[in-house]
């Protein structure tokens, strides 16, 4: 089970908490002028990478607070836990 530090509660088991999906998605400023391919395109199309990827999560059996987690989607470590708002935080890249 992974161990998830809220940033407001400490840490927690993962069963508290829920993925919110890709964090940072920004919002179309005039979404009405949006033809339906586009709206789809920002509904939907999310990045799946094989790494590092930044992610919404909600303590929701805790403080109910949203949050950003930096996860590696091939081992499921997270790398970095930031409060929305926040910049992400800069990681180097594992060296080869």
């Amino acid at each position: 089970m992974l161990l998830i530090n809220c940033p407001w509660c400490g840490a927690r088991d993962e069963i508290e908490f829920h993925c919110g999906g890709e964090a940072h998605i920004v919002r179309p400023e005039q979404p009405d002028q949006l033809d339906d391919a586009a709206w789809a395109d920002y509904l939907f199309m999310r990045g799946n990478p094989k790494g590092r990827y930044a992610e919404r999560w909600v303590h929701s059996a805790g403080c109910r607070r949203w949050f950003n987690v930096i996860r590696d989607t091939t081992s499921h470590r997270i790398l970095a836990v930031y409060k929305p708002g926040e910049p992400p935080p800069d990681l180097a890249e594992p060296s080869s």
